[in-house]
């Protein structure tokens, strides 16, 4: 099988996973979902990596929200403009 078949056998077999994950869903609303999804992702991975500050001894994830301090909250905002803790990443 050469190069070209095999891409075009895993383009196919990607999207028959694809129409069965999203079932009867239009691929309309399937697009908005999953392009949500993939956003909320790349803020969380890039607010842990803020959060964590190059330190891998930290794992944000990890820790209980419940210490999460005001201040710690209203730093993050001031310099990310947003917050999310660690429960909800």
């Amino acid at each position: 099988m050469t190069e070209m078949q095999q891409r075009a056998q895993l383009h196919r077999q990607i999207w028959k996973i694809a129409d069965e994950v999203r079932g009867a869903v239009d691929g309309w609303d399937f697009k908005q979902y999953v392009l949500g999804t993939l956003f909320y992702r790349f803020i969380s991975e890039n607010f842990t990596d803020y959060m964590q500050a190059g330190d891998s001894s930290i794992d944000y994830a990890a820790m209980p929200d419940s210490i999460i301090t005001p201040e710690i909250k209203d730093d993050a905002v001031k310099v990310k403009g947003y917050f999310i803790y660690p429960g909800q990443l």
